[in-house]
């Protein structure tokens, strides 16, 4: 498999926890489709303190994991909101 853009994409999005609304990320997102993993180069901002879990009320809403060679964090669904 081939790695992901290093350039990336040119758009941002932020990232929110669906639950208590906390922002979690700003992210480089390519594309129009759901927001299913984020790689970790793309990450212009963490707000988080701990990988995948949110700050404000402590759900985990991401695991991490290598996807195509590249750390990455997959996204539990329904877990977090995007704009």
């Amino acid at each position: 498999m081939a790695k992901p853009n290093a350039k990336g994409p040119v758009k941002t999005v932020q990232i929110f926890c669906a639950k208590c609304r906390c922002k979690l990320f700003k992210y480089r997102k390519g594309g129009k489709g759901a927001l299913v993993k984020c790689f970790i180069e793309r990450l212009v901002e963490d707000y988080t303190t701990q990988e995948g879990v949110c700050p404000s009320c402590q759900s985990q809403f991401a695991r991490s994991a290598i996807i195509r060679g590249v750390p990455a964090l997959k996204i539990i669904g329904g877990k977090v909101t995007f704009k």
